[in-house]
């Protein structure tokens, strides 16, 4: 679910005590959707819908949910636009994207909730629109910074 907010340090107090009032404790860590089976929750567009998916981890008898927020950090923003920067592929316009996201460091811009019921995980996520752009500019850095151009050896046949 991407949400219009700009910063999402309000939903995740929000959720941690949505949680806490049911009772139910919190696992710090962030599940990995491709390395777990795991069933991402449908939100409909509803923001709220975020304590509909608490509720129904307490009523099938979880002990406690996995938590995990992401929150923009300087020396992350920096070491992509350097790469951007430095890359062979990339245009200007990306590394412009790049330096406009430094307005929203120090912000969070990813939660995610979860919690496991029989060998599966069931997930929430929320992201704002510039923590998606981000996420879309770093994998570009990654995959740029791995390219390497082979050149033509002189031993190499026109």
């Amino acid at each position: 679910m991407s949400t219009a907010l700009d910063d999402l340090t309000g939903l995740k107090d929000d959720m941690t005590a949505f949680v806490e009032g049911h009772g139910m404790r919190r696992f710090h860590g962030y599940v990995d959707y491709d390395e777990v089976q795991s069933v991402m929750w449908d939100s409909n567009d509803n923001p709220e819908a975020w304590k509909d998916f608490v509720e129904l981890a307490k009523a099938s008898g979880a002990p406690f949910l996995t938590m995990h927020a992401w929150v923009l950090k300087r020396e992350d923003m920096e070491e992509m636009i350097r790469r951007l920067s430095t890359a062979e592929y990339t245009n200007d316009d990306d590394v412009e994207d790049a330096r406009w996201l430094r307005t929203y460091i120090g912000k969070t811009g990813f939660v995610q909730l979860g919690w496991p019921h029989q060998g599966c995980m069931f997930l929430y996520e929320a992201s704002t629109e510039w923590y998606d752009r981000y996420q879309h500019l770093l994998e570009m850095s990654e995959d740029f910074s791995g390219i390497t151009i082979d050149e033509p050896d002189e031993d190499d046949e026109p």
